[in-house]
């Protein structure tokens, strides 16, 4: 299930949870939201049940787009233990995929 949150809620989010990936995208982006189903897909695979998945909207949200260091959208972020693991500007699922198992590593 992926949450969707704001820059109140994000380092919340971040602080309290092992592992997050963060989808970064804005209204205007047509590859993020085709890319929408997608990463919902992913989000509930089995083998990612400790993961937390988020989305911001990084227009509205400039503290949360800062953290991840976001260039283009969709823009992806993977963190753990609070710190940011990696960001990449992904519009396919198997790099996707590569960032999660590496924060799984």
């Amino acid at each position: 299930m992926v949450q969707k949150v704001t820059d109140t809620e994000f380092s919340q989010v971040i602080a309290s949870n092992k592992k997050v990936v963060v989808k970064y995208f804005a209204n205007w982006c047509g590859s993020c939201r085709l890319f929408a189903p997608k990463y919902t897909k992913i989000s509930n695979k089995e083998e990612y049940s400790d993961i937390v998945f988020i989305e911001v909207n990084a227009e509205e949200n400039p503290q949360a787009r800062k953290f991840g260091g976001v260039v283009n959208l969709p823009f992806f972020a993977t963190i753990k233990d609070g710190s940011l693991l990696k960001g990449d500007s992904i519009a396919k699922e198997e790099p996707l995929e590569s960032m999660i198992k590496e924060l799984l590593a």
